[in-house]
């Protein structure tokens, strides 16, 4: 099967189409990226998430999972959603929202467009810079009923970030993966109602949740996983 090929194929709960297919590219990535890439074409929606789309309903949704590369090597951008925001505040996040009707097919390239134009809502970067190379399963967030397509950037030209709305947005910031991947960053985070998921406590703030989740899977299923104290618990706030 021909790279082309894959990005057509609608398996796996991911969103390929024609469209989808003309707006990935995979070539001039850098070499450290290769096993994300390949990642992206073979993990399985439960290898990503227990939390899968049912077959009808949810809010279509997409994040940008943006790889750069800094002072520090390669590294991610996050930022953290405000904390007068009544859901999730103060929550690092991946940049991305809800697919807006000018996004397009959400079966065909509308999760690709809806996840760069909500990253420069959010924190102002030039998505010209942006090179798009991959999708990964959609996933399920229960408490929100959010269906998100996470989307897979080279950051090729990286342009100034920052907050553009305070209201949303607290701040904006890069975590190197070295930093990620540090077993002393990680910790299991454990929610009030008992669920107990990844953390990692980087660049003054402790990243849980589903962004959590998926930067934990797209760790180990690139090979970069190293060895961590899964007994060293977090407790979260009430509020989250």
């Amino acid at each position: 099967m021909t790279r082309t090929e894959e990005d057509r194929e609608s398996a796996h709960g991911r969103t390929h189409g024609p469209a989808t297919a003309g707006m990935l590219r995979g070539d001039g990535l850098p070499d450290w990226l290769a096993p994300v890439d390949r990642m992206a074409r073979s993990v399985r929606p439960e290898q990503l998430s227990r939390f899968l789309p049912p077959e009808t309903g949810g809010r279509q949704s997409a994040v940008l999972i943006l790889f750069g590369e800094g002072e520090q090597g390669p590294e991610l951008l996050l930022m953290e959603r405000s904390g007068t925001l009544r859901s999730h505040p103060g929550q690092p996040s991946f940049p991305g929202g809800a697919l807006d009707p000018e996004d397009g097919d959400p079966e065909d390239g509308g999760p690709l467009r809806a996840a760069l134009r909500e990253a420069e809502e959010e924190t102002g970067l030039d998505p010209s810079g942006v090179q798009l190379f991959g999708v990964l399963p959609r996933v399920y967030i229960p408490v929100s009923r959010f269906v998100v397509t996470p989307v897979l950037g080279w950051w090729r030209t990286p342009t100034p970030v920052g907050v553009v709305d305070p209201a949303e947005t607290a701040r904006v910031f890069t975590v190197p993966v070295s930093d990620l991947t540090n077993p002393a960053n990680r910790a299991t985070t454990v929610h009030p109602s008992g669920f107990q998921g990844p953390g990692f406590l980087v660049e003054s703030a402790l990243v849980w949740g589903f962004t959590a989740g998926v930067i934990d899977r797209l760790l180990h299923f690139a090979g970069w996983e190293r060895p961590w104290d899964r007994s060293k618990q977090v407790p979260l706030d009430w509020r989250s």
